[in-house]
């Protein structure tokens, strides 16, 4: 993980779950955003605090900086991120969250390979941490954004080994606080992050796999995922 996910809601849904007072230059905007199959290579609507403020960017989900000669990145793991040559900078200079509503893994079942939707039981919007190449406004397409990911715990491990760093809303605001440094947002990822235990699953279908398909079926619950 993570390899898709959901950005269903409208920007205004996530970010009353967010912020009350905080400053931000983010236009209002109640139309849902409707995605039900992230997938990687794409541009995603990346929350970041610059300049004092909170902004919205779309930014490629994925990272190759120029001297990288293999397939764009896409996930950062949590316990290597803030100390490797290439994550460091990101991890004290470029954090920023992504919204979402929930993400896929896929689990093999016999000989093929079943995907799962997980969410929050409670439902309520996911804040995932990313770190990504500062100013996300402008810049290399080619260096975007990677999303945080953490060792999967309690039933989740069930599904897959690795799991998205989840944050509360208060979380989520220091850990893309530009005062917020590198040793602080180490302690908030490993002290703040949402437990595993909040969390529920269940079978979709396997028409997620196709990056093309977009419906809201695709995070309806199925009653014979072993078909």
């Amino acid at each position: 993980m993570c390899g898709r996910f959901t950005q269903v809601k409208s920007r205004d849904d996530y970010l009353e779950f967010l912020l009350e007072e905080a400053e931000s230059s983010i236009p209002y905007d109640p139309e849902p955003i409707g995605r039900f199959n992230v997938a990687p290579g794409t541009k995603v609507l990346l929350l970041n605090n610059r300049e004092d403020s909170l902004h919205l960017d779309p930014v490629i989900w994925s990272y190759a900086p120029g001297w990288w000669d293999k397939a764009p990145l896409i996930n950062a793991r949590v316990e290597t991120a803030a100390t490797s040559r290439m994550f460091k900078p990101l991890w004290n200079h470029g954090r920023a969250i992504v919204f979402a509503d929930g993400w896929y893994e896929w689990k093999k079942e016999g000989d093929k390979k079943q995907p799962y939707y997980i969410y929050r039981k409670d439902r309520k919007p996911l804040f995932f941490a990313a770190i990504g190449k500062q100013p996300f406004d402008v810049g290399d397409e080619a260096e975007g954004f990677l999303i945080v990911t953490a060792a999967a715990d309690h039933g989740l491990v069930d599904i897959h080994d690795r799991r998205p760093l989840v944050f509360s809303p208060a979380a989520a605001l220091e850990w893309m606080d530009p005062e917020t440094t590198g040793a602080q947002a180490s302690e908030l990822a490993h002290d703040a992050a949402v437990p595993a235990d909040e969390f529920t699953w269940h079978p979709v279908t396997r028409a997620v796999g196709n990056v093309k398909n977009q419906s809201p079926e695709l995070i309806e619950p199925i009653s014979n995922p072993a078909a």
